[in-house]
């Protein structure tokens, strides 16, 4: 299982129920790691996606404690014995963490690869994910170099559990 995740240097991923600010270049790499792959996704992150739909291109696997929470084109799950349940014959490779906060914290026991865009800068963040620096289990492996849009300075990077 993998994890893809947006962070600033404090490694804050969001406000008010929103990121922190929205990067074409990082919504495009997104896209290319998860298009055809499963996701799993809360349910106040899902809300957040465009429309509040589910992702195409991808099988969207939502985790909510609500029992009466409907959506189209995805599964739905209300417990981790469920959510299990429906992912032990897939490929971990395949199967991506895309938050909120509280199901990153949920999942990464469980994940060996986490992608991370770094934005170079601070902000007011609510939500934050695991340091990942100040991990004993995880190392970085790779880095970009430095991309900027809309005077935002980030770069793409890749850890692995040791």
């Amino acid at each position: 299982m993998k994890a893809i995740v947006v962070v600033d240097q404090n490694w804050g991923i969001g406000k008010d129920g929103q990121l922190l600010v929205h990067l074409p270049g990082d919504l495009k790499y997104f896209r290319e790691k998860t298009l055809g792959k499963t996701i799993i996704v809360g349910r106040k992150t899902l809300e957040t996606f465009p429309g509040g739909n589910p992702l195409d291109g991808r099988d969207n696997i939502i985790l909510t404690e609500n029992p009466d929470f409907n959506r189209k084109n995805c599964q739905i799950c209300n417990d981790l014995d469920q959510l299990f349940q429906k992912i032990a014959r897939l490929d971990g490779e395949d199967i991506f963490v895309v938050g909120g906060a509280s199901i990153y914290e949920i999942f990464m026991p469980y994940c060996d690869e986490v992608f991370v865009t770094r934005i170079l800068g601070n902000y007011a963040a609510d939500k934050h994910f695991q340091n990942l620096d100040a991990s004993d289990e995880f190392v970085k492996t790779w880095q970009s170099d430095i991309v900027e849009e809309k005077g935002v300075q980030y770069r793409f990077e890749k850890y692995q559990r040791k």
